[in-house]
């Protein structure tokens, strides 16, 4: 019989004693590895309603995705350089005039105001365009002729003006609108500016030539209305003192041109 001495530190065990020990070892690693596998489903359920309440690791709202046009979209506009992201706006600005033009043309004006409007929002404002933005105020003036929205139509062309000055086709829809309104002066010095520009303008020509007696006919009357009221504002002052304008002439010196007054009772 072979006997087995051990060390007091180590007590004497059976071996169902070893694998009691062992199961409860078994079952001890099993209950921690449940608890910590509550702990992480419990962080990822806190986890998740946090995220739920607000916008997911991306910035988007709950539930939203990017689609994949909108990525390729951002990317492309990022990738684009200022001066190409320019001309870009530019021929979409001349896309939406051209579609402008082809309404006005079948008589659809809103239709075609609202084309020009999108012109000149996509048009950035710079000096390569202000051809295309005056062109497009220019053709809105034309739409709000048609539509006898005359005042409009001095305020588009106006608009035009600036943006080009001798842009011929604005200063004579300027002059027929300011006709329209019975602006009668604003309309001959519009229309004598197109003259300057364009001498061979025949329309033109003949609507100053008309234009010209009646503006000189308008001046005429108003100088003489103001006359008379100034006559009335002297008269009220003077007849205080016993006298009234009549008293006084006016004699023009054939010379110089100047004028001396006279006191006559």
């Amino acid at each position: 019989m072979v006997t087995i001495e051990l060390t007091p530190d180590e007590p004497s065990t059976s071996s169902a004693e070893v694998q009691k020990k062992q199961r409860s070892k078994s079952a001890g690693a099993t209950d921690v590895h449940s608890s910590d596998s509550e702990r992480h489903s419990r962080r990822d359920d806190d986890d998740w309603e946090t995220a739920s309440e607000g916008e997911d690791a991306e910035g988007r709202p709950n539930g939203a995705t990017a689609s994949t046009s909108e990525v390729l979209t951002e990317s492309f506009e990022d990738a684009l350089t200022e001066e190409e992201q320019k001309q870009r706006a530019l021929l979409q600005a001349n896309a939406a005039k051209a579609e402008g033009n082809t309404l006005y043309g079948a008589g659809k004006y809103e239709e075609a105001l609202d084309r020009y409007r999108n012109a000149l929002e996509t048009a950035p404002e710079h000096d390569e365009t202000n051809e295309i933005r005056s062109m497009c105020h220019s053709n809105s003036a034309a739409c709000f002729f048609q539509m006898a929205c005359y005042k409009e139509a001095v305020q588009e062309s106006t608009k035009a003006l600036e943006l080009n000055p001798t842009y011929v086709k604005a200063l004579v829809r300027r002059a027929q609108s300011h006709e329209k309104l019975d602006n009668l002066d604003e309309a001959l010095a519009d229309y004598t500016k197109v003259l300057e520009l364009d001498p061979g303008n025949k329309q033109c020509r003949a609507n100053a030539l008309r234009l010209e007696p009646i503006v000189a006919e308008r001046r005429e009357k108003l100088k003489e209305e103001m006359i008379g009221k100034l006559k009335d504002l002297g008269n009220n002052i003077l007849g205080k003192f016993g006298m009234s304008v009549d008293n006084f002439k006016a004699v023009k010196d054939p010379n110089t041109g100047s004028y001396s007054i006279s006191f006559q009772r």
